[in-house]
């Protein structure tokens, strides 16, 4: 007979998905309290005459890597390094003319401006040290 305190496979899987999305929703609900602002070309623009550091994050609802972008941007984003940049999410489905003004060929496209200026982008990227990197090129 199994001793009753011993997890089974099906049963740690679960909990460590559990633990993952519990972890990414609370990353998410941080990203969501930093400095969103509805993309329209007008918010856009005004951003960069006033020379603010820009995100432009192209993103999917649907997206696993957009996904895992999500905590690592609330993490970061929550900083006070970063504390001043505008963030601007572009759905990927839903503003096909804005996904096409940027160029993005794909979701999970991150895009940096300072100012006027594009300084960087980055497509499929989940790695919190490069995601750094990109979003200070902004500042």
């Amino acid at each position: 007979m199994k001793d009753p305190r011993m997890l089974t496979r099906r049963a740690t899987l679960a909990l460590t998905f559990a633990a993952a999305v519990a972890g990414t929703l609370a990353a998410a609900s941080a990203f969501a309290g930093t400095a969103h602002e509805a993309y329209t070309p007008a918010a856009f623009q005004q951003a960069q005459h006033a020379g603010k550091p820009i995100l432009v994050e192209i993103h999917a609802s649907w997206c696993p890597v957009c996904a895992a972008q999500a905590p690592i941007l609330g993490e970061l984003l929550g900083t006070p390094k970063f504390k001043d940049m505008v963030v601007f999410r572009v759905d990927f489905d839903s503003q096909k003319d804005a996904v096409k003004r940027f160029g993005a060929r794909s979701q999970s496209t991150l895009i940096v401006y300072k100012g006027m200026t594009e300084e960087g982008r980055s497509v499929g990227d989940t790695s919190k040290a490069s995601i750094e990197a990109l979003l200070a090129k902004a500042i």
